[in-house]
């Protein structure tokens, strides 16, 4: 940590060297963010260089006795929520979603599954992605600092510029929206859900 404040302090007086060295230090972070967010990677590749763009001609105003990573990750999340690309970017999927009702796997189902099982888990995660990337910005950013980058509540508060129950609350309509989205797009799709699955088995 303080030789991270120390190539902030260098950096802000124009020692190019020393922000190249803290761009080499958190530059993977970053991209890991801006691919959850993104979802793509020519788009996760254009963000990040956004942001340390960015955060490169607004160092003089950063305080070095706060977290220079968590300033990094607010400049990356800020630039994407205010982003005004028109299209629904593909979000990449390859670790569970959280809801309510528990984990909804992402993962392709097991080759010694049935024909039929293995359709449905593709089904499936077509419309994750379809109801993720129709999330509105600032839940899709929270749901990705939670649930995929594995922050705190204070971490994502201190992320978002937001008080800790912000934080909370937008997390919990995030949730809702998700598993709405994703049972009004299996219903377009008529695709079963796991949960309706079983009730619906147990049901004949």
């Amino acid at each position: 940590m303080d030789d991270v404040k120390k190539l902030v302090r260098l950096a802000q007086r124009g020692d190019t060297a020393a922000f190249g060295q803290l761009v080499r230090q958190y530059q993977d972070k970053i991209y890991a963010l801006c691919v959850r967010l993104s979802g793509n990677q020519a788009d996760a590749e254009d963000l990040a260089q956004e942001a340390f763009v960015k955060a490169f001609y607004a160092l003089r105003g950063f305080r070095n006795e706060a977290d220079f990573g968590t300033w990094m990750h607010r400049i990356t999340v800020n630039l994407w929520i205010n982003a005004r690309r028109r299209e629904k970017p593909t979000v990449s999927l390859d670790e569970p979603v959280r809801t309510d009702e528990g984990e909804v796997q992402r993962e392709l189902a097991a080759a010694s599954e049935e024909p039929q099982e293995v359709l449905e888990q593709k089904a499936l995660q077509h419309l994750l992605q379809r109801a993720l990337a129709e999330l509105s910005r600032k839940h899709r950013a929270v749901l990705v600092l939670r649930e995929m980058q594995g922050y705190s509540y204070e971490e994502i508060a201190r992320v978002l510029n937001c008080s800790q129950g912000t934080v909370k609350s937008r997390l919990n309509r995030a949730r809702a929206a998700l598993k709405e989205k994703v049972r009004a797009l299996a219903g377009e799709a008529g695709v079963a859900l796991p949960g309706e699955r079983k009730r619906r088995g147990g049901a004949d």
